[in-house]
């Protein structure tokens, strides 16, 4: 008797690998700042930094959605005899 729903599980499980592998790609393409900039180029880096921070929030989000979709696949499933249990009845 499997008590896990497979479907869940695995789509759980791939949204935490695509998630970590989002999380990994944003965090190496990072940008950068160097000496002697204007001021519109430390604007544009602000904000490409920004951005940046904000992907890899999103990326983080995608792994917890993953976490919990895998948590809830080890209980989606009812158990088969479970339905056929009837409430017994109290002795009057």
């Amino acid at each position: 008797m499997v008590l896990v729903d497979k479907k869940m599980l695995v789509g759980g499980l791939a949204m935490i690998i695509v998630g970590f592998i989002l999380v990994v790609n944003i965090s190496a393409s990072m940008p950068a700042g160097q000496a002697g900039m204007t001021e519109e180029e430390a604007v544009d880096l602000l904000i490409a930094q920004q951005e940046n921070e904000d992907y890899t929030t999103l990326a983080g989000i995608l792994i917890g959605v993953g976490f919990l979709l895998v948590l809830i696949s080890f209980g989606a499933r009812r158990k088969k005899d479970s339905a056929k249990r009837k409430e017994k009845k109290p002795a009057e």
